[in-house]
């Protein structure tokens, strides 16, 4: 059964600042910023919420297809996905564009400073959500704008059940359209950053908005995730990584989880605690798709964490 994943596939340029922002940035100067952040480590890795999240789908066996457009620079990026086997069936590619480019900066307290210029990415509503591959989910993760509103129309119109998760994509929206993703949505997944952003916009408390969906997914960071469905609240615990190296690409990792759970009608806890452990994995790995392992390594990793089996 496959995933239908409607978001970036974008390159990251990730920089390690050795210090602490909030070490360098006055509060009471803040209007008259002018800061420079010496970092000592910088990679380009393959990234993108689409390729993020198919790529953590594979890992888990299933087959996840990115939704996404792509630029002339998309060549090495193509290679990978091949060699992994991700999917490229849906990804259209504008040869008078560069792919998404996020330039990410990370200090020793996980905060990141995020520059991101779009490319290809604003071309996403022209790719359109196939109906003829038996799908049984989707996910509306960041994305260009107009992609992201057409593809949960899309969705919505075909009877195909999906995430809602916008992500960094959601200052582009008021509340009358995130509330318009909502109300077509089957599940919302956020971090506890941005639901506080969605309920300020939509004038909706947490109650409000999880009457309105199958399931609201809130995750908190160390603090692990609670689930917000049917009526009842599922708490997950987070999963203490081997180590703590690059947090980017966890959300992505944690949503490939969810998706798994979803796809194979596995209950609320469960599939909260696969996303928990993927999480886990990826923080412990610089990059967002430098994390390997198989099915049975993943399944012993999730015995010895939860005491149980799926």
């Amino acid at each position: 059964m496959s995933a239908l994943i409607s978001g970036s596939v974008a390159f990251d340029t990730i920089m390690v600042f050795r210090d602490r922002f909030k070490n360098h940035v006055l509060p009471e100067q803040v209007h008259i910023l002018n800061v420079a952040f010496l970092v000592d480590e910088l990679r380009r890795e393959f990234g993108g919420c689409a390729g993020n999240i198919a790529y953590n789908l594979m890992l888990l066996g299933e087959r996840g297809l990115p939704l996404a457009t792509v630029g002339k620079d998309f060549d090495k990026y193509s290679e990978w996905m091949k060699d992994w086997g991700v999917p490229q069936d849906y990804v259209r590619r504008y040869d008078d564009q560069y792919c998404a480019q996020a330039y990410i900066t990370t200090d020793l307290d996980d905060n990141q400073i995020t520059a991101f210029h779009p490319g290809a990415m604003n071309m996403a509503h022209e790719v359109s959500v196939p109906t003829n591959e038996g799908a049984k989910i989707g996910i509306v993760a960041p994305n260009g704008r107009d992609g992201m509103i057409a593809h949960a129309r899309q969705f919505a119109d075909a009877g195909i059940p999906f995430i809602f998760d916008p992500g960094q994509g959601l200052p582009m929206f008021n509340g009358e359209e995130l509330l318009d993703f909502v109300n077509k949505a089957t599940y919302m997944a956020v971090n506890d950053y941005e639901s506080r952003m969605v309920q300020d916009r939509t004038g909706l408390s947490m109650d409000d908005l999880a009457k309105k969906l199958d399931a609201l997914i809130v995750t908190r960071g160390g603090e692990g995730s609670d689930i917000y469905t049917n009526g009842e609240t599922i708490h997950v615990d987070a999963v203490k990584p081997e180590d703590v190296l690059d947090p980017t690409g966890c959300g992505d990792a944690y949503r490939a989880g969810i998706l798994y759970g979803l796809i194979n009608d596995l209950d609320w806890k469960t599939t909260g605690q696969i996303a928990s452990l993927m999480g886990s994995i990826k923080v412990a790995r610089s990059g967002t798709q430098n994390h390997h392992f198989t099915l049975e390594q993943f399944k012993g990793w999730y015995k010895q964490a939860f005491g149980t089996s799926f």
